[in-house]
């Protein structure tokens, strides 16, 4: 039996066992009764984080990339563009994120028994990763009791986003530890791996790919360190400026992605077990009613960006959107539209990349938490978000007066600037673009006139329906605590 052959059993073995049906009822969640205590922690990563990234890009497309006006839909009932999230929309994403979390708990503490520190680290980036999903979707939520069903705890108590942050920023600096002197890795290991494992080159052996494989783990904990730490660097309780200079002027200690090579993406195939969320898709179910916003469409035509040949559709020997947040009853024709061979694109598995470091630095620096210049920071980033697609940048990219960076200009164009570039870089990648968006008020996005919520964006979803008769006394003093359980309730880190 090939190794290929060998870890396309183990996945979808792995996946019957630790996967279950999502229930409504917190004991459901919490426990599985057909996971196998004795799965080898790769054996629980391939089929865990695939799933996670896979509902996120569901998701981004149904919500994110509407509210983000990314597309704009065309049926007058959907009213995501128009700030309109009813509660329903929350079950989704609650259930399986906790459902993997508590596979990514399983998997460290299989690793802790194996003492295989490598995994150790590995498990502790997934689980940050997830936490970090659910606290800046939901705000305050179930942390330190979550996922403890087997051990009977099955009205688990709501922790503060910035406790959990706290928390966060602690397993990071964990995993860094654990590997940087973890356990090598065998060769059947790596091929089990689905960001790293599985994109080395023909030829790799275990001796020169468990380094390369344990080291980008490292550097995309320490990268996605970097994003949690300036999300929260406007609270001075956080420590995060502190921590964010130390990271970056360390990087020995904290190395960082140096490349778009060592970016965190599951590269979907059309080949199962690795497909996309779109895979069964239609293209008419991919894009349905969605038509691209003129807000995402006037910016690349601007940019004349080379990427809007590999997202959208041209429609009357151009590319041209349609407005978002129209008033009911007004609803426009659809114009261009996403490229059906989007939903099979090998980068839609963004977690996070390499420019998206760059535009982290770039703020960071710009706002005087690092050293060295925003400018060369952000160029990087412009550059790399183009190559990261495989294509080549224009040459007058970096001039063209709707890009180029101008020292004179205020730090709110700036600020402007770097975040419409990041906008683009985060697409389709889970909430992301949104949880940016609301932590800085960029991009600018236009407001259409039908938008309700009072025109404002939405600053996080309501916890699901059932949480609240399931787990109705730690619901109520979570609300006593984080406030009340609507769309405008701000997070710790933007209060």
């Amino acid at each position: 039996m090939n190794l290929r052959y060998k870890t396309f059993i183990l996945f979808v073995t792995s996946a019957i066992l630790v996967t279950t049906s999502c229930k409504k009822d917190f004991k459901e969640i919490n426990t599985d009764p057909n996971r196998s205590a004795a799965a080898l922690p790769e054996a629980l990563l391939t089929p865990a984080l695939w799933d996670v990234v896979t509902r996120n890009n569901n998701r981004a497309l149904r919500l994110n990339n509407e509210l983000m006006q990314d597309h704009v839909t065309t049926s007058d009932g959907d009213e995501i563009h128009r700030y309109v999230i009813r509660p329903g929309e929350s079950d989704y994403m609650w259930n399986n994120w906790y459902q993997q979390l508590t596979n990514f708990k399983d998997m460290y503490t299989r690793s802790e028994d194996l003492n295989n520190q490598t995994f150790m680290g590995i498990a502790l980036i997934c689980d940050v990763y997830v936490s970090s999903l659910l606290t800046d979707t939901f705000g305050d939520v179930p942390y330190s009791d979550a996922n403890k069903g087997k051990d009977g705890v099955y009205q688990p108590k709501f922790d503060t986003q910035e406790s959990i942050y706290m928390s966060l920023f602690k397993k990071l600096e964990e995993a860094n530890t654990l590997l940087a002197t973890g356990n090598a890795l065998t060769l059947e290991q790596i091929a089990y791996d689905p960001i790293y494992g599985r994109n080395l080159p023909a030829g790799t052996t275990a001796a020169n790919g468990s380094p390369i494989v344990i080291n980008n783990w490292r550097k995309f904990g320490n990268s996605m360190y970097l994003r949690l730490l300036l999300r929260a660097s406007a609270r001075q309780e956080s420590g995060a400026v502190a921590k964010i200079q130390e990271v970056v002027t360390n990087p020995t200690t904290y190395p960082i992605f140096t490349s778009n090579l060592e970016s965190a993406v599951v590269r979907y195939t059309t080949t199962p077990p690795y497909t996309s969320a779109f895979f069964t898709y239609r293209a008419f179910d991919f894009n349905g009613n969605n038509g691209l916003s003129e807000f995402f469409i006037n910016t690349l035509n601007g940019w004349n960006d080379p990427r809007r040949e590999l997202w959208a559709s041209i429609d009357g020997g151009t590319y041209i959107g349609i407005a978002s947040g129209y008033p009911r009853g007004q609803v426009p024709e659809r114009r261009s539209a996403y490229v059906p061979a989007l939903m099979n694109e090998p980068l839609l598995g963004n977690i996070m990349n390499y420019p998206e470091l760059q535009f982290i630095l770039a703020e960071a620096a710009l706002k005087g938490y690092i050293p060295g210049d925003a400018k060369n920071y952000y160029e990087t980033g412009v550059t790399n978000a183009i190559t990261f697609w495989g294509l080549a940048v224009p040459a007058n990219q970096l001039t063209n007066q709707e890009i180029i960076w101008n020292a004179a200009e205020s730090t709110d164009i700036k600020m402007e600037k770097i975040h419409l570039q990041k906008y683009y870089t985060l697409f389709f990648t889970d909430f992301q673009q949104w949880f940016e968006h609301r932590r800085t008020g960029h991009p600018f996005l236009p407001k259409g006139a039908g938008l309700q919520n009072g025109g404002v964006m939405p600053s996080r979803f309501n916890y699901p329906v059932y949480v609240q008769s399931l787990n109705a006394a730690n619901y109520t003093a979570a609300l006593g605590v984080f406030g009340a359980d609507d769309l405008n309730t701000k997070m710790w880190w933007n209060k």
